[in-house]
């Protein structure tokens, strides 16, 4: 895995930034910006999807789909990561609808299933950054944010969180967020 470009800690939690393919990651979960089906889609869920295979699908079939805001695991078939955490995050409206809520609501799902399922290890991708158009800077610190404080509210240690960026500008975002919440 290509080395962090900013490491810090929240409490006994190594946090990292890197810019990686998440598909590459060998970590005990990642977390795929899912849509609502489940079924797979553009972007880092159909690069996830083809990358695990096509059990992944029939798997994801089985779970009746997911709200926005909210997440589902399942495993990780052919990736190197076990498990695959599905986060349906908002399509970008105005800022005004709800959207802030709902990509907490599911990065901190996110965390609760990873210290539910007693997983180490689990790297985000920019949920709804993408083709759901939720600004990259804003997002980033609703990331850090939320999973730094859902972090703290586990009795389960998760050790490691990776923001797995799909580019320089994206871990700069999740840098400045680092900076704004006090992490370094």
């Amino acid at each position: 895995m290509q080395s962090p470009l900013l490491t810090a800690e929240a409490g006994s939690t190594r946090l990292e930034i890197v810019v990686a393919d998440i598909t590459t990651l060998s970590v005990d979960a990642i977390v795929n910006a899912a849509n609502t089906s489940l079924l797979g889609g553009g972007g880092v869920d159909g690069a996830i999807h083809r990358a695990a295979g096509p059990q992944l699908l029939e798997e994801c079939k089985t779970l009746g789909g997911c709200e926005t805001g909210s997440a589902k695991i399942t495993r990780g078939y052919r990736l190197p990561a076990r498990n695959v955490i599905h986060a349906v995050g908002p399509v970008w409206q105005d800022g005004g609808s709800g959207e802030d809520v709902l990509l907490a609501g599911c990065y901190s799902a996110a965390v609760s299933l990873a210290a539910v399922r007693r997983l180490r290890s689990v790297a985000f991708s920019a949920i709804s950054t993408g083709v759901y158009g939720f600004p990259a800077d804003r997002a980033a610190r609703i990331a850090v944010g939320t999973v730094v404080s859902a972090l703290g509210a586990q009795d389960h240690r998760i050790e490691r969180v990776v923001f797995c960026c799909f580019s320089d500008e994206a871990a700069d975002h999740h840098a400045q967020a680092f900076y704004e919440c006090g992490l370094v």
